[in-house]
């Protein structure tokens, strides 16, 4: 599968992605990219962001790819339920460890714990060894259990700008060979 040939749904997590975050420079840089909004970045409601997610999804003309960071990641597999359309692959990027007492803002945890189902669509995850927000060891039991292909991304803290994930050009060439290897449709 080629960009043109997708909507590619970027989901953003909690506090939104600024201007030099990955997310928002691939949104720029993506033809047919667009990013699911929500109505509230740094008080995030499950049942709002996953309704929110779906809308996206269902509202689509072509094929769907996810890109989701953080807790987006959270808010997607929460939503698999509301899709109506098919969901060609998503990019997960950094998934949280949702179900962790110990995560920060409180109310982050009531977007898990997540789903141990196998995905219904193709799915990658990227993990790295040093996110304060989930255990490399989360990631990648989690990542198993969907039937995600798992990328150890080294250590790079919760790959977004503060991490210096800004451009993140490995992250789109990954990206790229992910959505190369989708099928046309889904």
């Amino acid at each position: 599968m080629r960009v043109s040939q997708a909507d590619i749904l970027i989901v953003p997590g909690y506090k939104g992605s600024p201007e030099n975050h990955w997310q928002t420079r691939w949104e720029r840089k993506l033809s047919t990219a667009r990013r699911v909004e929500q109505a509230e970045w740094t008080k995030p409601v499950r049942e709002d962001w996953t309704h929110a997610v779906a809308a996206a999804v269902n509202e689509s003309a072509r094929p769907v790819v996810i890109v989701a960071h953080s807790l987006g990641v959270a808010a997607v597999v929460q939503a698999l339920h509301l899709f109506h359309r098919p969901v060609a692959g998503a990019f997960f990027v950094a998934p949280p460890d949702v179900a962790n007492e110990a995560i920060r803002p409180k109310h982050l945890m009531t977007f898990g714990p997540y789903p141990r189902d196998p995905l219904p669509f193709p799915s990658m995850v990227v993990a790295s060894r040093n996110d304060p927000f989930s255990a490399y060891e989360t990631a990648e039991d989690v990542a198993a259990a969907w039937g995600s292909v798992f990328v150890d991304a080294g250590e790079s803290g919760h790959l977004n700008a503060e991490s210096g994930h800004g451009p993140w050009p490995e992250g789109l060439l990954t990206f790229g060979k992910f959505i190369a290897k989708l099928p046309t449709h889904a």
